[in-house]
């Protein structure tokens, strides 16, 4: 591994993409566009049915959980259902096996729920909590980010990479002292400083313009960002390792982001999907990403209660690193 070697690569690359306004200015702009418009069109409480968290619900008998318009949502854990009560997530919880429920006092939805439930129980304790309700534009903030960064890492690499082997380029650096594990740290390293980059820069400056909710740590959330990049520069890497085709690697790089942008709770949670898309979920790196992110800015969790997240992205990493290193090729047709 020569280092000179090494950075004299990072560099060129990193000065091959700020040269390219196009995409500088669609990394800067994309996101904070998605973010205005987001703000604008779900800036009320857009969701159609109340949603209840029930303690334990395969466990519970009560019709009241058959009741139709009402959405279940099944914890195990009762703080973390108050937390997401408090900030207005779902709009009622209920223990029966404790025979207890909460309200938000602060919510409208919350009352009219209890009216619901107390038509059926009337033996269970009342408890209550206060909060204000988190925006949809805080709550989609982590996806937006982390979906702009899936966009970066996978198609930056991904194209550049078979823009290099179809353009021949690849095929003369082969013939230099450089090794393919140089250049691929290169090329993985100077993304994954780009996309953190750009991924701060477009944070910071919407956060002076919409004053973003945030309870955990910035740190936190940084490594997370690292790690979930890292992860996807690797799957991006392993796409395009052997592809020379602009048209195949195109249609590659689609079949791997689109269903981990419809599929990773981006837009929507995924608390009350059904468990095969929940499942299906698990195994995109971009559910994990999100899922740590969130969990970090509207919770305030902390690296070890999103360690299950931490774990799985560097599994993926390792893997996709790997299998890129093995079938990754200087100048194959295919």
């Amino acid at each position: 591994m020569n280092f000179t070697r090494f950075f004299a690569v990072v560099k060129a690359r990193n000065i091959e993409f700020f040269r390219d306004k196009s995409s500088l200015g669609w990394n800067l702009f994309f996101p904070v566009l998605l973010l205005v418009g987001f703000s604008l069109v779900f800036s009320g409480d857009g969701k159609p049915v109340y949603q209840v968290g029930v303690i334990d619900l395969a466990q519970t008998k009560s019709s009241f959980v058959d009741t139709r318009y009402i959405d279940f949502v099944d914890y195990q854990n009762l703080e973390q259902a108050k937390i997401k009560l408090d900030q207005h997530k779902i709009d009622f919880v209920v223990d029966f096996a404790q025979q207890q429920y909460w309200v938000n006092e602060n919510s409208s939805k919350s009352y009219f729920v209890e009216k619901i439930f107390l038509a059926q129980h009337q033996a269970f304790a009342k408890g209550v909590t206060q909060g204000e309700a988190i925006r949809y534009i805080d709550w989609v903030l982590p996806g937006i980010l982390g979906m702009n960064m899936m966009f970066s890492c996978l198609f930056g690499v991904g194209y550049v990479i078979v823009r290099y082997r179809k353009n021949h380029v690849l095929k003369r650096l082969k013939a230099t002292p450089l090794t393919s594990l140089e250049f691929v740290s290169a090329q993985l390293f100077s993304r994954l400083f780009i996309v953190l980059f750009m991924s701060s820069v477009v944070y910071i400056g919407c956060d002076m313009l919409f004053d973003f909710y945030m309870l955990g740590s910035y740190i936190d959330l940084f490594l997370v960002g690292m790690l979930g990049a890292f992860s996807l520069l690797a799957m991006g890497l392993l796409v395009a390792s052997r592809s020379k085709s602009e048209e195949l690697i195109g249609g590659l790089l689609n079949l791997t982001s689109w269903p981990m942008m419809l599929l990773s709770g981006v837009w929507f949670s995924l608390e009350s999907a059904p468990n095969a898309i929940k499942v299906l979920a698990d195994f995109l790196p971009l559910t994990h990403i999100v899922s740590a992110a969130r969990k970090i800015i509207t919770e305030g969790a902390s690296l070890a209660d999103i360690s299950y997240h931490l774990t799985i992205l560097g599994g993926m990493s390792i893997g996709f690193l790997l299998l890129g290193a093995y079938f990754f090729s200087w100048n194959t047709e295919r």
